[in-house]
Order: C-alpha cells, then structure tokens, then sequence
C-alpha cells in the first residue's frame, strides 16, 4: 500500500540516491574507475565517528546504520541508508573526521570512493556541486523533523513512525504482492527510537494483539498501515 497522502515519508527519508545518478560522462568517468568495491557481513563496521575521512562510500546492495554512542556506551541510531545511498561525504566536504559511525544492519556490497577522486570531480563539475547542495539541504530538513519529534512525541508515537519508515526502506528489495518484512533486531530498533529495549517488546506485543502487525522471529509485518499512521499523529486516516 502507498503511503502517499497518508503519511510524509519525505521528511523521513534522505535523497543521496540522485546524486550519482546520470551524472554527465565527463564527471561520471572521474568516479566509477575508482569504486573499490567490497563484501561487508551484517554488524561490520565501515567507518568510525572521530577517524580520519579518507573517502565515501556507495551502498550497492544492502542496508547501513548510521550512529553516534554516548559516554555510557549507548547508540543513537540517526538514519537508516539503503541500497543506492551515499555515505560519509558529509565529512569530506567539511574537512572534519568522521561526525559518526557506520556499520551494516545485513550482508553488503559497497563500493568505496577515495577522497582525492570525489574532490577532483567535484572541484571540476557543474552538476555534482548542485545535487549536493539539494540534498544536504533536505537532509537539514530531515534531521530537523526527527529532532522535533524526539522532543515532542512519545516512544509509542516515535515507535510507530519508525516502523511506518523502515517499511519504506525494506519495501524496496520486496517483490511486488508480496508481504514486506522488516529484519532488524530489537535493540538496533530500539536505539532508532531512542528507548530500552523492554519498552520496544511492551508496544510490539500492544501492536501484535491489536492486529496491526504480525512477528515471524525478529521480523516484524505491517498489516494495517492506517492504523499505524494514525498512531504516529501523522495525516487523516
């Protein structure tokens, strides 16, 4: 089921995936001969928050959490990237370390591109400075969103809007007619919405009894989408 007019997944969801996407030859032939591609197994990490930016990376095939740990060794996950999203680059254009970590929620192939042939592409093109700049500033405007609903709405609320999220991102790689599951662990859950893992168990067995979704393991099935967004706060249903 489509989530258009019911729920703004925009907010949600960052755009990397256009930024490669039919660059012209030129600047394309500056990048793809460099990709060095790689198989990561699921929970590798990629790179670590305060480590040298040495490049970005493309996810090819998979999933990656992007994340920060507190002083209590706590994550926070920030964003889910899927299959065709960039990774990383925010580091490279400020000059900074790494502001996060990055590991795989599954097996996946990406594809590293150093930083010197990013820079040197994007020093010379017309069309790469443009796309960036599009797209960091609707990531502004995601992480505004996530920030304010951190603040304002509680974890059944976020919870909800979470699943509402993920169901998107595992859509992607599920053919069409068939039941769309989302394989992610209790506790990665729990560090996207920002809570203890036992409060994650209590509202997925409120969702399970309420017929809103199923559990087959630690996957998770959405079966009344409506219901779900009407929990979240979000749209008319």
């Amino acid at each position: 089921m489509s989530l258009a007019g019911l729920f703004p997944i925009d907010k949600w969801n960052f755009k990397t995936q256009s930024i490669l996407n039919n660059l012209p030859e030129n600047e394309s032939a500056g990048l793809l001969p460099y990709m060095q591609e790689q198989r990561y197994g699921k929970g590798e990490i990629i790179f670590r928050e305060g480590t040298r930016a040495s490049g970005i990376y493309f996810i090819k095939k998979g999933k990656v959490k992007k994340y920060q740990v507190d002083q209590a060794g706590k994550e926070q996950i920030i964003y889910v990237a899927n299959t065709g999203e960039l990774i990383g680059y925010h580091a490279i254009l400020a000059e900074e370390p790494y502001p996060d970590s990055a590991a795989t929620l599954e097996e996946s192939f990406i594809a590293f591109i150093p930083k010197e042939n990013f820079l040197n592409v994007l020093e010379n093109s017309t069309e790469l400075p443009r796309r960036l700049l599009k797209t960091l500033s609707h990531e502004f405007t995601v992480l505004t969103n996530s920030i304010s609903v951190f603040a304002h709405r509680s974890v059944r609320e976020r919870l909800a809007i979470s699943l509402i999220v993920l169901r998107e991102k595992f859509k992607a790689e599920t053919p069409e007619g068939k039941d769309i599951f989302i394989n992610l662990s209790r506790s990665d859950l729990a560090n996207i919405v920002g809570t203890g893992h036992e409060n994650i168990v209590r509202f997925l067995s409120e969702f399970k009894a309420a017929g809103i979704i199923t559990t087959h393991g630690r996957k998770i099935c959405v079966k009344d989408i409506r219901q779900l967004v009407k929990i979240s706060g979000y749209g008319n249903v």
